[in-house]
């Protein structure tokens, strides 16, 4: 965990980042590119740590069969650990996307 402060509208809130390591499944013979990462993050309290957010990053590369992935999230520095993380998935594409 990490401190830092995040930006809305003009005004810096504090907040704490996180790094979330985690592993992918690709069972589909292919490698799938420019994958969404979705789920849902929750505070100690039950309370959304991303309200009305489940779209939480993207991983470049997934190769076939299992990996590792890294995803860093920042939070309100107000809201209670330990965040409980739920209904992580990731969605992409078996060709690359132009972006």
């Amino acid at each position: 965990m990490a401190e830092g402060a995040v930006t809305s509208g003009g005004s810096a809130m504090a907040a704490n980042c996180f790094l979330i390591t985690g592993k992918t499944e690709n069972k589909s013979g292919k490698p799938v590119y420019n994958a969404d990462i979705f789920g849902r993050i929750y505070d100690a309290n039950n309370n959304p740590v991303l309200q009305n957010r489940t779209r939480l990053g993207a991983i470049d590369f997934i190769p076939p069969g299992i990996s590792d992935f890294e995803l860093r999230v920042s939070v309100a520095a107000n809201q209670p650990t330990p965040l409980k993380l739920e209904q992580f998935k990731a969605a992409g594409f078996t060709g690359k996307v132009r972006r």
